[in-house]
């Protein structure tokens, strides 16, 4: 459906969530709604109470409260079904559909290689926009789904179709022009790789390491890249907008050191250049803080959120590694690879509240979650 229509993601898991939950409520009654809440209990399901309480919270000083209401009704609803679906459905998936899953994910990278390779022709028999960045949102949503489903095939005794499903995925992503997809890939190949191969306590280390400097490099990232960055590697980057990406960044970090402990407001990043933390800086700065979002999901918490809002995040993201922690080594390098490739693409891609985002790591983690069903070998 996302090679398709590149917004369709919220659509698709929202129904499959209400068809879940249906049948979980026909099958068991009010057990199956204790059962979607007793994870809220856990420290986890706390944490991310407490960071979603704190959202809620920021309305208070939230200049423009329209837009807290607009942002939060794709969010929540996403994020609602994402997590019903990665409850309910992983021991409930009957027997096709790993094959099925597996299959339509291999169709729509072939649908995306054939697309490119015609031109786009297909795009325009079917009467859609042109543009080679419209499968940037599906390549990352493929990205995101590839590992999991690759990692459960190898468990069912099928390693050819895993490593097939991964090659067809990185050919799609290696003949598109989305950057932030190719940087995924190499990220999450690389700490699938550590988590395969190094000690496990290693593996969580650098997984852990990345996590914290995610954080905490946001708000100077625009900064460091300003020095750092060649002049020839912008030139390389020039469809990827480099300087633009740069100066975005720069903008948005000057703007949360004008508001550090609590931000501007859940949601602000539509209207950010009117906000009251973007008012003290320089007239070109402020135009850049107009493009809607950071690009960058790290970046665009601390601008919203402030530092609260970053380490509530922060939380229940090392929470959730805490949670990986014990599975199998196969699906624990598969759930490094997929954090690996998820933290690289928010570090430089779309904003933090995207529905489609939000589908896409739901769907992920359900089929991860239905990897972890099945009988675990450790020895894979």
């Amino acid at each position: 459906m996302m090679a398709l229509a590149n917004r369709s993601s919220p659509l698709v898991v929202g129904v499959a969530a209400l068809l879940f939950l249906a049948g979980a409520l026909v099958e068991q009654g009010g057990r199956a709604v204790s059962r979607l809440v007793g994870p809220l209990r856990s420290p986890l399901g706390l944490a991310a109470l407490a960071f979603l309480s704190w959202c809620f919270v920021s309305l208070a000083w939230s200049p423009f409260p329209g837009l807290w209401g607009r942002v939060l009704s794709e969010f929540l609803p996403t994020l609602a079904a994402a997590a019903i679906l990665a409850r309910l459905a992983p021991a409930r998936l009957p027997p096709w559909a790993l094959p099925l899953g597996a299959g339509l994910l291999a169709a729509a990278c072939l649908y995306i290689v054939a697309s490119l390779a015609l031109g786009l022709a297909p795009q325009a028999w079917l009467g859609q926009r042109v543009a080679l960045f419209m499968f940037n949102r599906p390549l990352l949503t493929l990205l995101l789904l590839a590992g999991p489903l690759a990692a459960f095939l190898a468990l069912r005794g099928y390693p050819l179709a895993a490593g097939a499903l991964v090659a067809v995925t990185a050919l799609a992503i290696l003949r598109s022009i989305s950057g932030a997809a190719t940087l995924g890939l190499l990220a999450g190949g690389v700490m699938f790789a550590i988590g395969r191969l190094a000690p496990r306590h290693v593996a969580l280390a650098l997984a852990a390491l990345t996590l914290a400097l995610a954080f905490a490099l946001a708000p100077v990232e625009g900064d460091i890249l300003h020095r750092l960055m060649p002049e020839a590697a912008h030139e390389r980057l020039t469809q990827s907008s480099s300087r633009a990406r740069v100066a975005i960044a720069q903008s948005f970090g000057a703007a949360v050191a004008q508001a550090p402990w609590i931000g501007s407001g859940y949601g602000m990043g539509l209207r950010f250049a009117d906000v009251p933390a973007a008012q003290a800086l320089e007239p070109e700065m402020r135009a850049m803080l107009a493009v809607g979002h950071p690009h960058n999901s790290f970046l665009q918490i601390w601008s919203e959120l402030g530092l609260v809002g970053a380490m509530l995040a922060a939380l229940v993201a090392f929470l959730a590694l805490r949670a990986v922690a014990a599975l199998p080594r196969l699906l624990f390098a598969a759930a490094l690879g997929l954090l690996g490739a998820a933290v690289a693409v928010m570090f430089v891609e779309h904003g933090a509240w995207q529905g489609w985002w939000t589908a896409g790591c739901g769907a992920a983690i359900t089929w991860l979650r239905a990897a972890c069903a099945r009988p675990a070998y450790e020895s894979v």
